[in-house]
């Protein structure tokens, strides 16, 4: 494999705009040039995968899951040559790309069998009641359909794992949608090797051209472009809340509006109880800090906020925490711009006389994130709303609550998270319940006793939350519900059963489960 800078579109390679840009990642070589999508070029993406939609849609379960079997095989078949160029593109350790190849792989992987296993479609069976008085029931039957081409955006703090064939685009061709993919400007030499795995694996598996194309460029307009075209159905995005927040607007203003599923800032605020500070606290306080300075703190789950109530051993543990971060080197941050904004949010804390700076990691390089932590009160914490916000990089606020009447007004006030923490004995948790309770309404994800960052793959997986973590908190963009984003539910009354989709016939002919009279069960219907 080799890069070309162009885009993919569908089947065919296309530079047709004399716009040009290289990465923006910190170890881009700017070597290579990459062509900025023009409006003819993204117009003939969308017209394919509208063209695409109508064959694909339609195909059965077990042919999406082998192209999805090939696109796995084909990514960890290029692991050495997919980790060097992502390496030096996005600066992010070797070892830590070979996991997130992995988990890219294991993706596509766990959507093949949910597609081969088949329950995923909720299939719900109303029989009808003829001679119901005083009006017949009618026979009435639903199932998930895909909705239609979609656009993803890839992240950059992940080059594999939430990228071009990432969780949010194998769940997309997953449930039968044609995926138009904006890669991100840090990696767009990554982006391309990934997008020709993905590509001949559609090729291989006779898919129609255009079930998926590459698009490039690092202008605000090109991906404004594809938000805004008619034909789009749905939109998926990883990144700031202002990018998030653009997007979500421009598709509410469409003639026909349509879903943006954005995963934007969180702080994911972690709670630390009085019991566990005693018997637990020097233990807890280095695996919280690990968990903020890992990866330079780019995860969308670092831990931002731990909040204690005051006293002596919340003390101990802040210094504890402290003493972790002065030890900790800094790191090279995923673009240029991420690095502005670290600094930038890193100024403008340390300028308040609401927190005090606690620690300080190494001296100050420039597009190296030095690791900060600060303190401020309850009073402090609960008055200034600005430090509820993200600050996306190895920094920390550590809040001291008067009491625990504070500890739950804190709580309270927090706005929306991906994940909320609480680090307690069985104690502390049974004492702590009204908090809990509180906690259930602000996050996607409640972690006991244990660090946010590290996001499994799982069905039972929630990778979302209330807003400002994410536009929809009723979908994750993890784990097998992510399908969920790219359907609808269709219902088919007094139909043919001839012409019923194959998972709502009376036979049952893939022995899924499904909800009939009210009932679950995977048998034929009499």
């Amino acid at each position: 494999m080799s890069i070309t800078g162009y885009q993919l579109i569908g089947y065919s390679k296309s530079g047709k705009s004399k716009e040009t840009f290289s990465g923006t990642g910190p170890g881009e070589t700017k070597a290579e040039l990459f062509h900025e999508a023009s409006t003819e070029e993204i117009n003939e993406a969308v017209m394919k995968a509208t063209a695409a939609f109508s064959v694909y849609r339609k195909y059965p379960a077990e042919k999406k899951a082998v192209f999805l079997d090939k696109l796995a095989a084909g990514i960890d078949n290029s692991r050495t040559l997919l980790i060097s160029v992502a390496t030096r593109e996005s600066g992010l350790p070797g070892p830590r790309l070979d996991g997130e190849v992995s988990r890219t792989v294991n993706q596509a992987k766990l959507f093949a069998s949910l597609l081969r296993e088949g329950s995923w479609v909720r299939a719900i069976i109303d029989l009808a009641i003829p001679d119901r008085t005083p009006l017949p029931k009618p026979d009435l039957r639903q199932i998930q359909q895909a909705i239609g081409p979609v656009v993803v955006f890839g992240a950059s703090n992940f080059p594999f794992a939430f990228s071009v064939a990432g969780g949010d685009t194998v769940s997309a061709l997953a449930a039968g949608c044609p995926v138009l993919y904006k890669a991100h400007p840090g990696h767009p030499a990554t982006s391309e090797l990934v997008a020709e795995i993905l590509v001949n694996a559609a090729k291989e598996s006779g898919l129609p051209d255009g079930v998926f194309s590459l698009i490039q460029g690092v202008t605000h307009q090109t991906g404004m472009r594809l938000v805004e075209h008619p034909d789009i159905k749905a939109v998926s995005f990883t990144g700031s809340l202002a990018g998030g927040k653009a997007l979500f607007d421009a598709a509410a203003r469409r003639m026909e509006p349509i879903p943006v599923y954005s995963e934007m800032g969180s702080v994911n605020p972690v709670f630390v109880l009085p019991e566990i500070l005693k018997t637990k606290g020097a233990e807890v306080a280095k695996a919280l800090a690990a968990s903020n300075t890992l990866s330079a703190g780019q995860f969308c789950t670092n831990p931002g906020i731990i909040v204690s109530n005051q006293s002596a051993e919340s003390k101990s543990f802040m210094n504890e925490f402290a003493e972790t971060i002065k030890s900790t080197p800094g790191a090279v941050m995923l673009t240029e711009a991420i690095y502005s904004g670290y600094a930038k949010g890193i100024r403008k804390v340390t300028d308040k006389n609401t927190v005090s700076l606690m620690a300080v990691a190494g001296e100050e390089k420039k597009g190296y994130a030095q690791p900060h932590m600060f303190s401020s009160t309850g009073e402090n914490f609960l008055d200034d709303e600005s430090l509820w916000e993200e600050i996306f990089g190895p920094e920390s606020i550590h809040v001291e609550a008067r009491d625990n009447n504070q500890l739950l007004r804190i709580a309270a006030a927090i706005p929306g998270q991906l994940t909320v923490s609480v680090w307690g004995t069985e104690n502390d948790l049974l004492n702590h319940r009204e908090l809990l309770e509180i906690l259930e309404l602000k996050a996607g994800r409640i972690i006991v006793n244990n660090v946010p960052t590290g996001v499994e793959v799982t069905a039972a997986m929630v990778h979302g939350g209330p807003y400002p973590a994410t536009t929809d908190s009723k979908y994750t963009s993890v784990g097998t519900q992510a399908i969920y984003r790219f359907t609808r539910p269709v219902c088919y009354q007094n139909f043919p059963k001839a012409l019923l989709p194959e998972e709502l016939k009376n036979e049952n002919p893939r022995g899924i489960w499904r909800m009939v009279n009210t009932q679950y069960n995977n048998s034929h219907i009499q």
